[in-house]
C-alpha cells in the first residue's frame, strides 16, 4: 500500500509508482498538499480533522472545500462505521458554520459529494455551496442523479450511519 499524505496516512490506495527521478507518480494528491500547508491555498478551517479552503473554480456565490486531513480517495471509501459517519457530519458541521458565517443572506446552500467517476480529484471533499450557481448552467453539476453524479451530504450520512448493535 502507498501513502500519498505521509504521517496523515490513508486508505484504500494503490500500489506506488515512480518517476525517474524517485518521486511518486501514482499517488501524487494536491489535496494532500493543501493538508501539509505546501500550497499557497487560503485556509478557511482547520482542525485535527478537517481543512476547508474556497474552491479554485467556484460554481456558486460561495463555493467551498471541505476535505480530511487522512488521505480518504472517494465516498466509496468509505465505511458503515462510527468514525466514518463522525467524519462526514464533522465535514458537513464545517462547511455550514463556514456558509453561515461568510453568505448569511444567501436563501439556500447545497452540501454534497461527487461519486466516481464524477470526482475530480481521488481526495474526499464536500462540496458546500452557498446559490445562486455562477453560471446557472453548474447547477447540473450539483443535482443529485441518483446512484451516479452528486450525492447530498445528508443522504451521504445515512449510507453511513451505523447499524446498532443487536444483543446475542
Amino acid at each position: 500500500m502507498s501513502f500519498c499524505c505521509g504521517a496523515f496516512g490513508a486508505r484504500k490506495s494503490k500500489p506506488i509508482e515512480h518517476t525517474m527521478d524517485g518521486q511518486d507518480s501514482s499517488d501524487y494528491c494536491i489535496f494532500c498538499d493543501v493538508v501539509r500547508g505546501t500550497t499557497s491555498t487560503t485556509i478557511l478551517y482547520s482542525d485535527d480533522k478537517v481543512v476547508a479552503f474556497p474552491d479554485i473554480n467556484p460554481s456558486a456565490f460561495r463555493h467551498y472545500l471541505v476535505i480530511p486531513v487522512e488521505h480518504v480517495p472517494t465516498v466509496n471509501s468509505l465505511d458503515r462505521t462510527p468514525e466514518d459517519y463522525e467524519l462526514v457530519d464533522h465535514m458537513l458541521k464545517v462547511g455550514k458554520d463556514l456558509l453561515s458565517r461568510d453568505a448569511p443572506n444567501s436563501v439556500e446552500h447545497r452540501f454534497g459529494f461527487h461519486q466516481p467517476p464524477f470526482n475530480s480529484i481521488n481526495h474526499l471533499h464536500l462540496h458546500c455551496l452557498a446559490l445562486p450557481f455562477t453560471p446557472a448552467w453548474r447547477q447540473v453539476k450539483y443535482t443529485p442523479l441518483g446512484r451516479i453524479g452528486f450525492i447530498d451530504a445528508n443522504n451521504m450520512l445515512e449510507k453511513l450511519k451505523p447499524r446498532p448493535a443487536f444483543p446475542l
